[in-house]
């Protein structure tokens, strides 16, 4: 990795393998990156304000700009495949971070880019390979994989204990009750901080720990009780109607 992003050519590829629980520690790029996973799952967590976790699953990947502090967590065997890029070189990508469907055609080229050498000549075929990817990148459908987190201090707390324990079905009166705040007061932090209502958050939080789970080879009947659900089926429900397909389907798939 050392010296790569310094590789005079806009787009350079680095296939990298880790196994199950390895976290890589803060860290930051000058240059814009396309983080794919061809198997296993990464959730990717950002500090800075605008930022929370991002959850990437197989055949997914995260965009993520140039100068974004951040740092990963892999669940499973992981083949991480990243595409960085120079920010010189796509001006028009967005400016945010966010998970993105790759389709079948930048799966393909995602995994071609892996076998050329840095300094690949830019008229030739590898960079054609390259400029067709720039192409592709600009029109990638996001997927709802991010978990925003809130700043202030005391949803920061309520955040966090619910993450430790999904499970924890108590309305937001309780949580306000334990944080000396009134249910008014955090309803509007929380649609303010997260732009979401305390409800949604959970339930967003929860479908994003459950791809972890269900990645790490969890039966669905067990995700489904470590996330509170009172029935499986109300977990499959939720699950399909953010994915569009069941649980047991989506990995497959």
């Amino acid at each position: 990795m050392e010296g790569l992003e310094d590789v005079p050519r806009p787009v350079v590829a680095l296939p990298l393998d880790f196994p199950d629980g390895h976290r890589i520690p803060p860290h930051i790029h000058k240059r814009a990156q396309l983080i794919y996973a061809e198997r296993g799952v990464m959730t990717v967590s950002v500090a800075q304000e605008g930022g929370g976790l991002w959850v990437i699953p197989p055949q997914r990947a995260l965009w993520m700009p140039a100068g974004i502090l951040h740092r990963i967590r892999m669940t499973g065997d992981v083949a991480m495949r990243t595409l960085y890029i120079d920010p010189a070189a796509a001006p028009t990508l967005p400016g945010d971070c966010r998970v993105v469907t790759v389709s079948s055609l930048l799966r393909e080229l995602v995994l071609a880019a892996m076998r050329v050498p840095p300094l690949y000549d830019e008229a030739g075929p590898e960079g054609r390979l390259m400029g067709v990817i720039l192409d592709q990148l600009r029109v990638l459908p996001i997927m709802p994989l991010h978990l925003p987190m809130p700043g202030d201090r005391r949803l920061a707390g309520i955040c966090t204990a619910l993450l430790d324990d999904l499970a924890d079905n108590r309305p937001l009166e309780a949580w306000g009750r334990q944080a000396g705040a009134s249910v008014s007061t955090l309803g509007r932090l929380f649609r303010a901080e997260t732009g979401m209502g305390f409800a949604a958050w959970r339930q967003q939080a929860r479908l994003v720990r459950a791809l972890e789970l269900l990645a790490a080879g969890r039966p669905v009947t067990q995700v489904a009780l470590d996330l509170g659900y009172d029935s499986v089926s109300a977990f499959i429900a939720m699950f399909r109607r953010a994915f569009g397909v069941p649980p047991a389907r989506y990995f497959r798939d």
